[in-house]
Parts: C-alpha cells; structure tokens; sequence
C-alpha cells in the first residue's frame, strides 16, 4: 500500500492493519521528510487518544493528515505504532 500526498509517496507498506476502513502503516514505512510535528489530539471510545502528525511537500503543509495512538487501549492494541492517513492523502495498492 502506498500514502501519496500532493504526487508524493508518503509512505509505502505491504503490511498495513485495516480497522474501521482505514489502513494504519507501521511506523518504519514513513517518509520522515515529510511529516512534521502536530499537537493536535482527538479521543476515540474505543481506541484511546490520537496524535496527529501535519505534512509538508513541496512547501504546502496538510495539517493534521496523520494519525496515530501511542497507547491505544487493549481493544486497539493491533494499531500501536502505526499511522493513518486522511484530509486528502489517498492510499491505494
């Protein structure tokens, strides 16, 4: 599977972890050069508290188009250090 934003692959994994219809990459399959810093966070019922993470490429910033949860609940713990994507960023095989 591969996230691209803005015609750049962000990241790029055959081993991504499908829960409510969005694919959650390890985070090793992240193209660093692109993410920056968010302190955005939102909480999920079932998953605990997200973190976002913003985008920057080619000098256009999608802010908060990442997420993940540093320490999801035990019902999510399939999602540990994994990201997902969203506001634009298409994943396809």
């Amino acid at each position: 599977m591969k996230a691209v934003w803005n015609g750049v692959v962000v990241a790029e994994s055959d081993d991504t972890v499908v829960v409510e219809g969005n694919h959650y990459f390890p985070e090793s399959a992240l193209h660093r050069d692109y993410f920056t810093f968010s302190n955005h966070k939102t909480t999920c019922a079932w998953k605990g508290q997200a973190s976002y993470l913003s985008l920057l490429v080619h000098g256009e910033m999608n802010t908060d188009a990442a997420w993940f949860y540093a320490d999801p609940k035990p019902e999510a713990e399939e999602i540990k250090g994994r990201v997902a994507f969203w506001k634009g960023v298409k994943v396809t095989p």
